[in-house]
């Protein structure tokens, strides 16, 4: 692992974009699975449902890694400045990589206007996600963050769900409840534990009025999302139907899921 660990370290950017190359591939190779006739026909469901499904993929890889990462390191849990492995520091460029992707996706697509907050919100990410990799520190605290990945899995799925259009299926209802207890105790709790983190060591962290900020902020968006995912989904589940074309009006004019 240590000359993966000094190559990575010795070309952080060409590292971060081949990854993100990789994740265009991933990108271009779902585009021969098959979807819904309805989602197909429509440009901007269809170009939404290829974007979510990649975010799927990352959520899948990346998520899961974090939780083995955290688990065969728990040190990083108290040492988000210093403590991180030749692992850690992979799944960190993997997952900017990422986001970079997904980033030029959104823009590339014309998509910038109805995704503006995920742009921003991917700005944040990767300049946190740059700086971890370049000064090789808050590379521990990264992978913390990447936890919410865990979350990501099923609230990708919800919205892939919504996108087939199969809000009553059993396959929905039970995936709506998984969502929200993993928003709770993998989102909500790893930038929560973070931000409580910088806190406590604001006076010993390098550029912590920096990552204070940008965890307030996340942190802020976050809970307007979880807002809106339990008005959504636990709500107003029988005004459904009242609400079937303003929502379907509402999804042709939103790209990922601000209003989802």
């Amino acid at each position: 692992m240590e000359p993966l660990r000094v190559i990575l370290q010795k070309y952080p950017t060409l590292s971060v974009l081949v990854f993100a190359v990789a994740f265009r591939l991933v990108h271009r190779l779902l585009r021969d699975l098959p979807i819904p006739k309805h989602v197909e026909q429509d440009k901007v469901k269809s170009w939404r449902w290829r974007n979510l499904t990649v975010s799927l993929v990352h959520s899948l890889l990346t998520g899961p890694w974090a939780v083995l990462c955290v688990f065969s390191s728990p040190e990083m849990m108290s040492q988000i400045y210093s403590s991180y492995t030749t692992v850690d520091y992979l799944l960190v460029c993997i997952s900017t990589g990422y986001f970079v992707q997904d980033a030029a996706d959104i823009i590339l697509s014309g998509q910038s206007r109805a995704s503006w907050e995920f742009l921003v919100h991917h700005a944040m990410v990767l300049l946190c996600f740059m700086y971890a990799i370049y000064s090789h520190h808050y590379v521990g605290g990264t992978v913390v963050a990447l936890l919410v990945e865990v979350n990501s899995v099923f609230l990708h799925s919800r919205l892939l769900l919504k996108l087939a259009s199969a809000q009553d299926s059993g396959l929905y209802r039970v995936n709506k409840y998984i969502n929200l207890v993993t928003y709770v105790t993998f989102r909500l709790s790893a930038q929560f534990y973070l931000t409580w983190y910088i806190v406590q060591h604001f006076h010993t962290l390098d550029h912590a009025a920096f990552f204070l900020f940008t965890m307030v902020f996340m942190n802020g968006m976050i809970l307007v999302y979880f807002q809106r995912l339990v008005h959504t989904d636990f709500l107003r589940p029988k005004r459904r139907a009242a609400h079937c074309g303003k929502d379907s009006a509402a999804s042709n004019n939103s790209a990922k899921f601000v209003y989802d």
